[in-house]
């Protein structure tokens, strides 16, 4: 049997997920920090739930996986975290709001592969539902501000609104049955470019003069967002779109954040969003994936339980992956390797050694040691191949003296200190 993960997905090493488990550590501090709370669902869904009209559209569907249980039952994994999320709110309708609450799980979509992307991979999921408020939309921004911020990576989040976007189209002279698709080839813009969009539409049998109308208002490139508003703002007559994103990029200035850009023609594939929408791209533009995306979906929980009243909902997802990527690639290969901070390297004294080992553990102190006798060299060099920042070498004369030699694997600096100093210096 020849041994292979399944296409799309892999394993990941100590080297790797130490780094993810840092980017999860941030974002659930951020989380919590702007008042989350955790919550999990499970990996399978019913097929229906997943299948719902009201749920992520065709597209999605023809990359979810199904299976049966043995009673024949049809279901799914799920292929995003937001679905999961509605039927949980649906299913309790007692729930106090408004609800805040974060989940960081897998999800599955047979989608095609390339760098930053699988067919099994981890979201991060942050939802509010039961504010109407474009204030809480604009949290999210904030939200997303920060984390990027304290992982130092340089990005822009784009912005757009739906009921904007529909207006244009709605301008442009598309019919309603064609919106829909024509949504879908305009949010590929930044992918393929206005000739392909123009493609697309044709292919998508939009009328021409529709065509027309599409390439003169999205083939254009506003030096701001006061511009941007002010071009559409001049002929649009439903405006109610037009005036949720001078509301958002308001409120998104009075948290502070800067670097967010209007993009009208920004969509998000999927087809519950009703109002804002948002993408997180790097600037280098290293990685063409998006790190984070969201928007606002105030009627796919009222449509899952019957009702014709909206209930509000806004949220994000972060790409774990895509995330850890970045990091890797920024870090040029001086990633951890190991969580291990102190190595003991024992000379005839492993008994003395494995005391010393517990009394760091105790203080916190990561430790591994040597069991097998090897010589220094051989384990200095465990440790230059697993980048573990401290060495502490023991032998009978350092016992004798009460103190052990600490070696700083990083500048290779060498001191003699006892016991008790080793935690003040690895902290340090």
């Amino acid at each position: 049997m020849e041994l292979d993960t399944a296409k799309g997905t892999r394993d990941i090493f100590p080297e790797d997920k130490i780094v993810r488990d840092k980017v999860v550590a941030i974002l659930k501090e951020i989380f919590e920090l702007y008042g989350f709370n955790p919550l999990e669902t499970p990996a399978l869904e019913n097929y229906e739930t997943l299948s719902s009209k009201y749920a992520g559209g065709s597209e999605i569907m023809k990359e979810v996986y199904t299976l049966e249980d043995n009673a024949s039952r049809k279901l799914g994994l799920r292929y995003d975290l937001t679905v999961p999320f509605a039927r949980v709110i649906a299913m309790n309708p007692s729930m106090k709001k408004p609800f805040k609450r974060y989940q960081i799980d897998k999800v599955w979509r047979d989608g095609p592969i390339k760098l930053g992307r699988y067919r099994e991979f981890w979201q991060c999921d942050v939802d509010v539902v039961g504010i109407k408020s474009v204030a809480a939309d604009a949290e999210f921004l904030a939200l997303a501000s920060a984390f990027f911020k304290k992982l130092e990576l340089d990005v822009t989040i784009y912005v757009n609104n739906r009921k904007l976007l529909n207006s244009l189209l709605e301008f442009s002279g598309v019919p309603s049955e064609k919106q829909e698709e024509a949504i879908l080839s305009l949010d590929k813009l930044k992918k393929i470019g206005i000739d392909g969009v123009r493609k697309e539409l044709e292919e998508k049998e939009v009328p021409d003069e529709s065509i027309a109308k599409i390439i003169s208002l999205f083939d254009y490139n506003s030096s701001s967002n006061n511009e941007t508003l002010e071009r559409v703002g001049s002929f649009l007559e439903n405006k109610e779109g037009l005036n949720e994103m001078k509301e958002l990029l308001e409120r998104a200035e009075e948290f502070g954040v800067k670097n967010v850009k209007l993009d009208i023609s920004l969509a998000r594939g999927l087809a519950y969003y009703t109002g804002t929408v948002l993408e997180v791209f790097l600037n280098d533009n290293s990685i063409a994936s998006a790190l984070g995306a969201g928007g606002r979906y105030d009627k796919m929980i009222g449509n899952f339980v019957g009702s014709s009243e909206d209930i509000p909902a806004v949220g994000m997802s972060f790409g774990l992956d895509v995330i850890s990527d970045v990091i890797k690639l920024k870090s040029k290969g001086a990633q951890k390797n190991s969580v291990v901070e102190v190595y003991i390297i024992p000379l005839g004294t492993l008994p003395d050694c494995i005391k010393i080992a517990s009394e760091l553990r105790s203080k916190g102190i990561n430790t591994d040691l040597d069991y097998s006798g090897r010589s220094i060299t051989k384990n200095l060099n465990y440790c230059n191949g697993l980048n573990i920042p401290y060495v502490l070498i023991i032998g009978e004369d350092e016992l004798k003296k009460g103190q052990s030699k600490l070696k700083n694997m990083i500048t290779g600096e060498e001191k003699f200190i006892n016991v008790e100093k080793i935690i003040d210096e690895v902290r340090k």
